[in-house]
């Protein structure tokens, strides 16, 4: 006898392969007319994968986001389902332009709509590619996109913070958009890194205080770097921080490139 838990996720992931492929589309053909209207379908498609796996999102802080408002956004990163819960969690007003590793954008319906919103393809593999990657970025934003970025770029594995990439700092730096730290907790305790069981339960999603760069050189990103982490880890809250171990160095920088999913 099949087990339910299985069958239940099986059932799951196909709803949510669904709706991709449903609103996907819809985002490519509104997105031919106004890119906003395609983000705001993200913003749908984000609430109805929550709904499908029967987890609430409580959202804390949101009254720090400016009507207007501009930031470069950052989150820690431990789940499939972290970019659902900040899209549930962040407003439509802001035009989010997700920094999302290349292979994504060659998955049918997911990529295509990706590319319409805008969003940014980075690969991993390839380093050299990192000024562009940096290039891309600073002319979404120049056209009023607010990046969201990962710099851990990979899921957690143990819970802990892992270090940060440089990129996401450079595009703060150098466009003078404040950081909007964010801090997701429970998205691991859902579905973990391995993305094959799922544990319904709520997640939280706890928005800083914007952190400004305007004025600021390059020189200072180190310093910016260690403020926005540490306000991500406290973010996290209580069941998602896990300390590091002393003298660990898990604070330390990864290469020159922007996190990504």
């Amino acid at each position: 006898m099949p087990d339910l838990g299985d069958l239940r996720f099986a059932v799951i992931r196909f709803g949510v392969v669904v709706a991709t492929a449903i609103l996907g589309s819809l985002a490519v053909v509104v997105g031919l007319g106004s890119r906003r209207a395609s983000v705001r379908v993200a913003h749908l498609w984000g609430r109805c994968c929550l709904r499908l796996a029967g987890v609430p999102v409580t959202v804390e802080g949101r009254e720090r986001i400016a009507a207007g408002g501009r930031y470069v956004i950052m989150a820690n990163h431990e789940s499939g389902l972290d970019i659902p819960a900040l899209l549930a969690a962040l407003p439509p007003s802001i035009e989010l332009r997700f920094l999302a590793k290349r292979s994504l954008f060659r998955v049918p319906f997911l990529g295509w709509s990706m590319r319409v919103m805008g969003f940014i393809p980075v690969d991993r593999e390839d380093r050299s590619t990192a000024a562009e990657t940096l290039a891309q970025t600073l002319a979404q934003v120049r056209q009023g996109g607010s990046p969201l970025v990962f710099p851990e770029e990979t899921f957690t594995a143990d819970g802990r913070l892992r270090p940060f990439s440089r990129g996401g700092f450079l595009v703060a730096l150098k466009s003078g958009l404040p950081v909007l730290p964010v801090g997701l907790e429970g998205p691991r305790l859902v579905l973990p890194p391995d993305g094959r069981s799922l544990s319904p339960r709520p997640i939280t999603v706890r928005i800083g205080e914007p952190i400004p760069t305007a004025g600021l050189g390059v020189s200072r990103r180190r310093a910016l770097t260690a403020e926005v982490r540490s306000a991500i880890d406290l973010l996290r809250g209580p069941s998602g921080h896990v300390a590091d171990p002393p003298g660990d160095g898990a604070a330390g920088e990864r290469d020159p490139r922007a996190g990504v999913r």
